[in-house]
């Protein structure tokens, strides 16, 4: 019975652990992606309103319109914390998508105590 209870314990956190890193990649994808194309046009954008638009668009869903109020706060908490403390990390020549990525999940982290969903 025991050894049964750890195996179903061990494949839950395996599957947490899967789920975790997808969404960190997903977002880093979603942020490379943006800055790279925000940054080539039009001429003249700077990587901080690249990452701020690119943030914007990688952190908050779509779908924002359906989502509960304490959601949206900690969608927008966590697009306060990311905007003031994640954009220094871009430049023109690179993205920095890995470091915008950990910086944004210290953020969530932090919104996720005050204003978890």
């Amino acid at each position: 019975m025991e050894e049964r209870r750890a195996r179903s314990l061990m494949v839950i956190f395996v599957v947490l652990g899967m789920a975790v890193g997808q969404s960190a990649a997903s977002f880093g994808g979603c942020y490379k992606s943006c800055f790279l194309k925000c940054i080539i046009t039009p001429p003249g954008n700077s990587p901080i309103s690249c990452g701020v638009k690119c943030l914007k668009d990688c952190i908050i869903p779509s779908s924002l319109t359906t989502s509960t109020a304490k959601e949206q706060t900690h969608y927008f908490c966590n697009f306060g914390c990311a905007s003031s403390l994640c954009t220094n990390f871009s430049t023109k020549q690179d993205p920095g998508e890995e470091n915008v990525a950990k910086c944004v999940d210290s953020c969530s982290t932090r919104c996720s105590k005050n204003f978890s969903p």
